[in-house]
């Protein structure tokens, strides 16, 4: 069985480890969004197929038995794509997606919006100090409602220009709750502004700001593609294929 891996999280690589330790062949792809990503093992490309068609082309030349869309819970587009090639192609997919935290304790109470600006816009009701986890990607929707607040920004690579106010803090998790207690605060932060990513690995943000009696805004996750069948964990993902004729 050769499988391809649509990858970029912890999932995805726990998942390549797996298999290429049982002799199965992986290719995982990333987006190439990070300039210094976490590679998995096993042979890596970086850098899209090119759309649907792309992804289509390079599964009919590349042999591989099965895709595992196993990329971050907000990256909808190639989800998409994924699920539109694999249809085409006849190769069958599998979604692997973490769990989101709307049923954690205190979900109820957070602050549940359907996109960036709006999350902007409530962190702006919200406090002074907001605390962006959302991704370099986002930062421009939030610049609008908060380019005058003292936000802390976390991104693990240069995000270039921001409004002036704002303080940007170049890390990569995993971050522990002692951790992010200190800086939350150090930096005197009073809203935290996340998405629904999900699982534990981000988990601890939210544990301090439910202790530090922060509020916290949340952005929903997209619509994903119906007609995909998703598992939450890495052993189901590995019963599914084991399962293929």
């Amino acid at each position: 069985m050769s499988l391809l891996v649509l990858g970029g999280t912890a999932e995805a690589r726990s998942l390549a480890q797996r298999l290429v330790a049982d002799g199965v062949p992986v290719l995982s792809s990333l987006a190439g969004r990070v300039a210094r990503p976490r590679l998995p093992v096993g042979n890596v490309r970086i850098g899209g197929f090119g759309g649907v068609v792309g992804l289509r082309e390079h599964l009919d030349t590349a042999g591989h038995h099965a895709v595992v869309d196993a990329t971050h819970p907000f990256a909808a587009q190639i989800s998409a794509h994924a699920a539109a090639a694999c249809a085409a192609a006849g190769v069958p997919l599998l979604r692997l997606q973490r769990t989101g935290w709307s049923t954690l304790p205190g979900a109820a109470g957070w602050h549940w919006v359907d996109g960036h600006v709006e999350a902007a816009l409530a962190a702006a009701d919200l406090g002074e100090r907001p605390f962006l986890t959302v991704g370099r990607q986002s930062l421009g929707d939030f610049a609008g409602a908060l380019a005058d607040r003292e936000a802390l920004v976390r991104v693990v690579d240069d995000p270039g220009m921001v409004p002036t106010r704002w303080r940007v803090l170049l890390d990569r998790g995993p971050f522990g709750l002692d951790a992010e207690l200190d800086v939350m605060r150090e930096h005197r932060v009073d809203v935290l502004v996340t998405k629904d990513s999900g699982g534990s690995y981000t988990r601890p943000k939210l544990d301090a700001a439910a202790r530090l009696g922060i509020p916290v805004v949340v952005v929903r996750r997209p619509a994903e593609p119906s007609s995909v069948r998703t598992v939450p964990d890495v052993d189901q993902a590995v019963t599914w294929l084991l399962s293929l004729p």
